[in-house]
């Protein structure tokens, strides 16, 4: 028996040993930016020849690990009690609400690394998520063991390190919270279901308490816990109901549910209050962005703008959760199913089943698939039920083959040649397909690093980044300056806390989308006072302008049309047209002149970079934004890429022609005007006074764009294609891709 017990563990062990080792392996492989020609793959790696981090969230993550590591605390400074950020939407920066989990591990980590030997905090956040990851497969093999065989328990692991999604969300330098996503809802369910099956009273209380410490982990490790809790919640209740309704014995569920419940609760609460007024309100702040009005009315909603908040095709669910995953674990729901309504074969492939268990796993999917309206990254809440119910499917299978063990006397051996085989068969795709995965491009490069650096080193610690939201996380953790905007948006999460915020700085209307309509509009304008206007009120003022001058007109819509007109000219000027054409009294203006012309306003630089190019589209559509219709506009605009042989232009967006005869068209159509950009000089041809578009043809970068004619002087075209500045604003710093205005 001892000898049984030895070697029932040391399989065990092993089998956890491969999944890691696999997961790793194909995490680690990414490093070598396999999709990269070699003499480029130099520029997407720092000094130490480590690829830069595939996302920019991962930097915000960096810098308040960073803060943790520096002063005890993921804020950059204390204000009435609160954690506050001051290099996120600047100024006034944000109260800090961030899952505190990644940046606590990351710390105690990097300790204890560096007791052997000194390695950067920045290479610590790099590697976190490669050997998180695979803990996922373990975790995952460890509860589907518990109700199938070795064989499902295995696959199940496989298919969780290998699935797609879960797998570029954790290759190293994917630094983010995504990373407990499978593990901590895998944890909470499965202690759960051991505390309602168990039969012994201190085990129940043992695996209710490590249910609800795992959903109070989960709520330090990702804003969006709340979901499970419900799922949990709802279910029991509602399972408990329908139990009592039918007289069946529900007391075992109810005390293990009422425990999880209170424990979680209680462990949330101590550490976060907060947390609690998420979980009550949130809901409600559900209901209301999921109606026919956008959350941000009438400023437009910059989410739709997100490829992850976008729903996803049939084809990219698909693809993101993997063929092989999705195909079980779809087939293995209705098989088990068939086998759980008949007694007899309950009892031969799924004897430790329950239907509680089932109905949950069900609802949990149903779930899931309901979260896919929000957007491609919520698959990651349909993986774990998926997991689940792929490996007890692949173990049922495998149970099936067994018993032929019966009719194949003397052939034990075939008969697990075959397991092995169904194992092997399945695998393979699974593997292959995470190969393919795991090809990134990371997200920042030289030219980005080289200006924040730039940035660092060359201006004081009150100038202000201005730059596209994307890349604002980069630039506030690399610069260690203070952003406009960057990759939290509006910090929609926060809304069903605002009310309780104690701080005189702090509006409840504030973050919102307002600030990549401003930022938008000046870059959308050829009115270059109007621009520099709008920088100098974002970067000093920051949303005050507008929220004091709605106080007064109690229409926002009036309030941006009175700052469009007042922003592009002195404060003299703006004075008169506040009390002479809007009726405001001189006090009124005066108070808000404090925040649209400061008298001491603060340094900024604004940040160009090419990818901009590749946003256009929605930098258009916001920034001509009409806030009285509520509605945007596609203007025309396509971007490809340029190849010139012997005057002859080709490219992959239909612009055609021949720049010795000035013959250019798009799609067939003769452009407005062509413009020609190269070497910092710039070549202007207009070619048809009837057309309502314009070619740029950037030879130095090769790129041909198309777009509006009304934004033939805006700039954006000033700035970003032609790279040519203004009166106002000058280069500071300029390589390859990034431009520094100031």
């Amino acid at each position: 028996m001892i000898k049984f017990i030895k070697k029932d563990n040391l399989v065990k062990l092993s089998i956890i040993l491969l999944i890691f080792l696999i997961g790793f392996t194909i995490r680690a492989d990414s490093i070598h930016l396999q999709g990269i020609p070699d003499d480029q793959k130099a520029f997407y790696e720092d000094q130490n020849g480590i690829p830069y981090m595939y996302e920019f969230d991962s930097y915000y993550n960096y810098r308040l690990t960073e803060n943790y590591l520096d002063h005890g605390y993921l804020g950059d400074t204390v204000i009435n009690g609160t954690e506050w950020d001051l290099h996120s939407y600047y100024p006034p920066g944000v109260p800090l609400d961030y899952p505190p989990l990644i940046s606590y591990l990351t710390v105690f980590i990097y300790n204890l690394v560096n007791i052997f030997s000194q390695i950067p905090l920045l290479t610590v956040c790099f590697w976190i998520p490669a050997f998180i990851g695979p803990i996922a497969g373990i975790v995952a093999y460890l509860f589907v063991r518990r109700f199938t065989n070795e064989y499902g328990a295995f696959m199940a692991g496989i298919l969780t390190v290998t699935a797609p999604l879960y797998l570029i969300r954790t290759v190293p330098g994917w630094f983010d919270t995504d990373i407990f996503n499978i593990i901590f809802p895998l944890l909470i369910v499965w202690f759960f279901i051991e505390a309602v099956e168990s039969k012994n009273n201190r085990m129940q209380i043992l695996f209710t308490f490590l249910s609800a410490f795992s959903m109070f982990l989960f709520s330090m490790a990702w804003n969006g816990w709340q979901y499970l809790f419900y799922i949990i919640t709802i279910f029991c209740i509602v399972y408990l109901i329908n139990g009592k309704i039918k007289g069946n014995n529900i007391r075992n569920i109810l005390n293990v549910f009422i425990s999880f419940f209170t424990v979680s609760i209680i462990l949330i609460s101590i550490t976060n209050f907060s947390n609690i007024l998420n979980f009550i309100y949130s809901p409600l702040q559900l209901i209301k962005i999921s109606g026919n009005q956008s959350s941000w009315y009438p400023w437009p909603d910059l989410y739709i703008s997100i490829s992850e908040l976008m729903k996803p095709s049939i084809e990219e669910l698909f693809a993101k959760v993997g063929p092989v995953l999705f195909g079980l674990g779809i087939i293995g729901i209705f098989l088990i199913l068939r086998l759980l309504v008949n007694n007899q074969l309950k009892e031969r492939f799924l004897s430790r089943m329950s239907w509680f268990f089932y109905l949950l796993i069900v609802v949990w999917l149903l779930i899931g698939f309901v979260s896919l309206f929000k957007g491609i990254r919520f698959i990651l809440l349909l993986m774990p039920p998926l997991i689940i119910s792929a490996g007890i499917m692949v173990g049922i299978s495998v149970e099936y083959i067994n018993n032929l063990k019966g009719k194949l006397k003397g052939k034990e051996i075939f008969v697990k040649f075959l397991c092995l085989t169904f194992i092997i068969i399945i695998s393979i795709p699974a593997l292959f397909n995470a190969y393919e995965s795991s090809s990134l491009v990371p997200g920042a490069d030289d030219d980005l690093w080289n200006s924040a650096t730039w940035i660092q080193n060359n201006t004081s610690n009150n100038t202000v980044v201005i730059i596209e939201w994307s890349y604002g996380h980069f630039f506030s953790a690399i610069a260690d300056r203070p952003v406009t905007f960057d990759g939290r948006s509006a910090y929609i999460e926060t809304m069903p806390l605002r009310q309780f915020y104690n701080n005189s700085a702090f509006n409840p209307q504030s973050p919102s989308t307002s600030r990549e309509y401003w930022i938008d509009k000046a870059f959308c304008t050829s009115n270059e006072s109007l621009a520099v206007g709008i920088f100098r009120m974002l970067s000093t003022g920051g949303d005050k302008g507008y929220l004091t001058l709605d106080k007064y007109t109690g229409n926002t819509s009036k309030s941006v049309e009175i700052l469009n007109n007042i922003l592009g000219v002195n404060k003299n000027s703006s004075m008169k047209i506040l009390i002479n054409n809007y009726k405001l009294s001189p006090e009124e203006a005066k108070e808000i002149l404090k925040y649209t012309h400061p008298d001491n306003p603060n340094p900024f630089v604004i940040v160009t970079y090419d990818e901009m190019i590749y946003k256009a589209k929605w930098t258009f559509y916001f920034g001509e934004w009409n806030l009285n219709k509520n509605i945007g506009k596609n203007y025309t605009f396509s971007v490809g890429t340029l190849n010139i042989t012997d005057s002859e232009i080709n490219t992959d967006n239909n612009v055609t022609g021949n720049l010795k005869t000035n013959n250019i068209t798009w799609n067939e159509k003769v452009p407005y005007c062509e413009i020609i950009v190269e070497n910092n000089k710039i070549e202007k041809h207009y070619l048809n006074k009837n057309s309502d578009f314009c070619i740029f043809l950037l030879k130095d970068s090769n790129k041909s764009v198309v777009l509006d004619k009304r934004f033939e002087n805006s700039m954006f075209a000033k700035l970003i294609l032609e790279k040519s500045g203004s009166s106002n604003l000058k280069q500071v710093y300029r390589n390859r891709c990034v431009v520094i205005w100031k």
